[in-house]
């Protein structure tokens, strides 16, 4: 898998932008079988900055239902990753 495989796509949230803002850390959704030595790698290739800690965790999909028929969400990844205090990546900064 290369970088773009392991990083799907940053989440932006209230409260990642409050990680962001206050702790220098960034939310991504990762494939599900990546694992955090990936992800940090991956990071750091892709925005050229120093990771200092990756936090993941499995989400599970909600329930949905439409009508008389059940369903659920895909389960997904979630990377929480801490830049050292002197990196910062740009793609957030917008948002």
């Amino acid at each position: 898998m290369n970088e773009y495989d392991i990083i799907l796509r940053p989440i932006i949230t209230e409260k990642s932008t409050l990680v962001k803002d206050t702790g220098n850390q960034y939310v991504f959704e990762v494939a599900r079988s990546a694992n955090k030595i990936e992800i940090r790698k991956a990071v750091e290739k892709l925005f050229k900055v120093k990771v200092m800690d990756v936090h993941v965790s499995n989400m599970e999909g909600k329930k949905k239902r439409l009508g008389r028929y059940a369903g659920k969400r895909s389960d997904w990844k979630k990377a929480v990753v801490k830049l050292s205090p002197k990196d910062k990546i740009t793609i957030f900064e917008g948002a």
